[in-house]
């Protein structure tokens, strides 16, 4: 979900504001002891909300033991109309997840959010040329609607996937590969990487790192002529593979990444819109004393809020009070839907997972993550 100098895809993912519609589950189907394939049905007259491009994403909002949950999830099938398939996998410790892969069935409804990221291709179509995927665990959901997207509609390109799991049984989306390997048998090359299981190449047997990385990349694949590089999994092995391809001479601009958690199990949970807990003098509704005035653009109305100096309140969570669809997700600073601009005044960004430094540089912020430091600040949804 990254913006850089490269052209920018067409239509449908430009600035298009997320929303929310109640979306029925047609199908539930295992993928593995710990991982479903959800396919939701999509009506006549949401189709045009939901058209998407490979490797976007949805989230689901839902109430569970007394708390609004939301999570995102890659969507993992080329563009469709009125269908989305998302790959969910248990997180141990996490709220949503266990319960959709244990309980989760066909005729139920949830709340989706409209296809959001930039985790897609800058190619022309028909451009042809390589693209290497490397993903790790559930970071495979975007590269299989890359995948099948890539090679479906442009008999010019290849893609060599490299697959990082435990084991074989761990594997996500494995008879589907298989299946699009016999469609694609001399355009797409799987590289299937196992941490704790011992595969016929000693290359494709132990963990995804910097020296194993280095030696899939210049051995099995070559990175000289490959058009784009998309990477997902975990922060280590993103960070990892960036590092690599930097060191290898790929530029910067050809590689394109998704994080699926930061590995920081210390985030603050989902933002509420509920002031914050103390505010000094001015107390918690900002009103009296020293505050900062927060005024934000959205679906060209304005709106504004106060927050209070020194509580440290995101311009997020302070502009939900005011306006209880201002566009998030993860709130962790990885998805990037709260993206906005910063007109005027300072702000202090205490994460950044999603935004490159061509898009600081242009004052783009991620409105979870930024902590106002300025009287009055100005931010725009619509940019």
């Amino acid at each position: 979900m990254r913006l850089t100098d490269a052209p920018v895809p067409a239509a449908p993912v430009g600035r298009r504001h997320a929303r929310f519609h109640t979306l029925t589950v047609a199908e539930v189907r295992p993928l593995t002891a710990d991982a479903i394939e959800v396919t939701f049905d999509v009506p006549d007259e949401l189709a045009d909300a939901y058209s998407y491009a490979a490797g976007q994403y949805i989230a689901i909002r839902a109430d569970l033991d007394g708390e609004q949950v939301r999570r995102t999830y890659s969507i993992c099938q080329a563009p469709a109309r009125r269908s989305l398939k998302v790959g969910i996998k248990r997180d141990m410790g996490g709220l949503f997840s266990p319960w959709a892969v244990d309980h989760l069935a066909p005729g139920m409804s949830l709340d989706v959010m409209s296809p959001e990221g930039l985790f897609v291709s800058h190619r022309a179509p028909g451009q042809g040329g390589r693209v290497v995927g490397v993903a790790a665990g559930s970071g495979i959901t975007p590269m299989m609607s890359l995948v099948e997207q890539t090679l479906g509609s442009d008999a010019e390109s290849t893609f060599d996937l490299v697959y990082s799991n435990r084991t074989t049984i761990d594997a996500m989306f494995v008879d589907e590969l298989a299946d699009l390997k016999d469609r694609y048998p001399t355009r797409l090359a799987l590289h299937h990487v196992l941490t704790r299981e011992r595969r016929g190449s000693e290359l494709l047997s132990g963990r995804l790192d910097v020296d194993r990385f280095r030696r899939i990349v210049t051995a099995l694949i070559g990175p000289d002529d490959v058009a784009e590089w998309f990477l997902c999994g975990p922060f280590e092995v993103v960070q990892m593979c960036r590092d690599v391809l930097t060191e290898l001479g790929v530029p910067r601009e050809r590689v394109r990444h998704e994080l699926f958690t930061t590995g920081r199990a210390d985030r603050p949970t989902a933002p509420r819109g509920a002031p914050p807990a103390s505010g000094g003098p001015g107390g918690p509704d900002g009103s009296g004393g020293e505050s900062c005035s927060i005024a934000f653009r959205l679906d060209s109305t304005t709106a504004t809020v106060k927050t209070p100096a020194g509580a440290r309140e995101s311009v997020l969570n302070a502009a939900l009070r005011v306006r209880g669809d201002v566009p998030f997700a993860c709130t962790n600073g990885v998805c990037g839907t709260c993206r906005a601009k910063l007109v005027s005044g300072t702000v202090e960004m205490t994460e950044n997972y999603a935004l490159e430094p061509e898009e600081l540089a242009r004052g783009y912020i991620l409105t979870c993550q930024a902590i106002p430091t300025s009287k009055e600040i100005t931010v725009d949804y619509d940019s």
